[in-house]
């Protein structure tokens, strides 16, 4: 897998600096993208200990610590830029992902960025009307979607129609392994719901 990341020497010293104020000294930090391929995309760096390494990581070799990067998360890190900049405050590191909300959706890609890549950029601009909006909690051992709807979408009567007819449809025809939908919303809750 190709790794096309730069992170700078000023934000590798940085973060061999924290490294090396762990307890642990086997520590190194990992790389990756929470929603990828979606507006919500957010890319974020943590520590990681030497059993929380994934066998799909990908690891890079840095000045002093080594760098693990979510297998899933590498096409979104494309061209990212980890940098750490000194002020009198302190500092600031900063990354920038310029592809982490792009959709980078295959058929091959994990079952839960296919069904994000739909809800983000079929089924939500619908509900968006209606002033709605509906994200994945989970998925669970039989292949079901676990979903959770909100604004207008949270206690309004018509979202069991919503569910079935417009995104278990959606969502079956685009992720075919999937068996079907949940609502895990609390629809009791009816101050905000459209109808």
């Amino acid at each position: 897998m190709n790794l096309n990341v730069d992170i700078t020497e000023s934000a590798q010293a940085y973060l061999k600096d924290l490294l090396d104020k762990q307890d642990d000294k086997d520590t190194s930090i990992r790389m990756f993208v929470s929603n990828p391929g979606t507006p919500q995309a957010e890319t974020c760096i943590a520590y990681c200990k030497a059993g929380e390494v994934k066998e799909e990581d990908v690891k890079l070799e840095l000045n002093g610590f080594n760098a693990y990067f979510e297998g899933r998360s590498v096409p979104f890190l494309d061209e990212a830029k980890v940098d750490y900049s000194a002020d009198k405050m302190g500092g600031q590191l900063t990354i920038r992902a310029p592809n982490s909300k792009m959709p980078k959706i295959t058929d091959d890609s994990p079952i839960e960025d296919r069904i994000n890549y739909a809800l983000h950029n079929e089924v939500n601009p619908g509900l968006a009307a209606h002033g709605g909006n509906v994200t994945l909690e989970s998925i669970t051992d039989d292949k079901f979607a676990v979903l959770k709807f909100g604004g207008g979408c949270q206690g309004c009567s018509a979202v069991d129609m919503t569910l079935k007819q417009g995104v278990e449809k959606t969502l079956l025809e685009r992720v075919p392994e999937l068996n079907g939908v949940k609502d895990a919303t609390d629809h009791t809750d009816k101050t905000q719901a459209y109808y």
